[in-house]
């Protein structure tokens, strides 16, 4: 019987040793105090640079997800029960590594009332009390598209929320168990709605088309979202979708330069980009929001008093 041979990566798409000063202080400090972070699980080939720029990406609600997204490796399952002492947990962690800006995300909880936006607005708030010149971005599920579990979180003030689209429409229904296209659209619309910065991934290389790439960003920037990821789609086993194609670094970069002309904020477009790549940039946006707001306040009252 013949072997099958794996298949060979393009030079692009080869990854460079972590290194720096930075680095090694975090990595030294996640490895001392046993810390977790997707950034390891996930082995993600920015690690290097994220942690060399203070940010890190944390998984809560545990690591079984109760969905079987055919591009995704985390484990499928039944949960445990959600930890009440994760909130304080993560917001030590964060302080234990001196973050500039942090990242947080979860698995779907489907099996939860609430989808585990209990302790999703918990674990914001509480990294914010004890970190309070820490910027946070949140990466969350859908909540079966429930408005008022979605704003559990806004009201939590993250300073981004982010939710993935991952893939154009066509393929949604293929590679995405329950999640469905509408359904991540209505969610960042919410967010958008609110102060904080709405955020949304893609991967390219299941068998998209450009125009249906095209599409999707007019879909997200009609439904409000500021910044946008495009990265290259990798099969964690031979049991997920198979890579199609791998796409070249000048059509991501294609892809980057239609975005900010469509109307994203930041597009960060490249073969090796994933969900938090430079994410401590995206939450400036939140301080702009923030100042636009504070100075239309301040003109407003001007004018009052003349």
């Amino acid at each position: 019987m013949k072997k099958r041979t794996k298949r060979q990566l393009p030079s692009w798409m080869k990854m460079k040793m972590p290194s720096g000063y930075n680095y090694s202080r975090v990595r030294n400090l996640v490895d001392h105090h046993g810390l977790h972070t997707i950034c390891t699980s996930g082995k993600c080939p920015n690690m290097g640079e994220c942690w060399g720029n203070g940010t890190a990406t944390f998984m809560i609600l545990g690591n079984i997800c109760t969905r079987d997204c055919k591009f995704c490796g985390v484990e499928t399952g039944k949960p445990l029960a959600p930890d009440p002492g994760e909130p304080s947990r993560i917001a030590r962690s964060v302080q234990t590594l001196e973050l500039k800006h942090c990242v947080i995300t979860s698995v779907d909880r489907d099996d939860l009332k609430d989808g585990g936006a209990y302790i999703w607005a918990e674990t914001v708030s509480a990294v914010k009390q004890l970190n309070p010149d820490t910027t946070v971005e949140v990466l969350i599920p859908d909540f079966n598209g429930k408005e008022s579990l979605v704003k559990m979180v806004i009201d939590a003030q993250p300073e981004v929320i982010s939710h993935n689209l991952e893939t154009v429409r066509r393929l949604t229904p293929r590679i995405r168990s329950r999640a469905d296209y509408q359904t991540s659209l209505k969610v960042i619309r919410l967010i958008s709605q609110a102060e904080a910065v709405s955020k949304s991934g893609i991967m390219l290389g299941m068998g998209e088309e450009e125009e249906e790439v095209l599409e999707t960003m007019d879909d997200l920037i009609a439904a409000g979202c500021k910044v946008l990821t495009i990265g290259q789609y990798l099969a964690p086993t031979k049991n997920h979708i198979p890579v199609k194609h791998f796409v070249k670094p000048e059509t991501f970069e294609l892809y980057r330069k239609r975005g900010l002309e469509k109307g994203f904020r930041f597009v960060e477009s490249s073969p090796l980009v994933r969900s938090s790549y430079r994410a401590e940039k995206h939450a400036e946006l939140a301080k702009e929001k923030n100042n636009t707001k504070y100075n239309e306040k301040s003109n407003f009252s001007g004018s009052k008093i003349n």
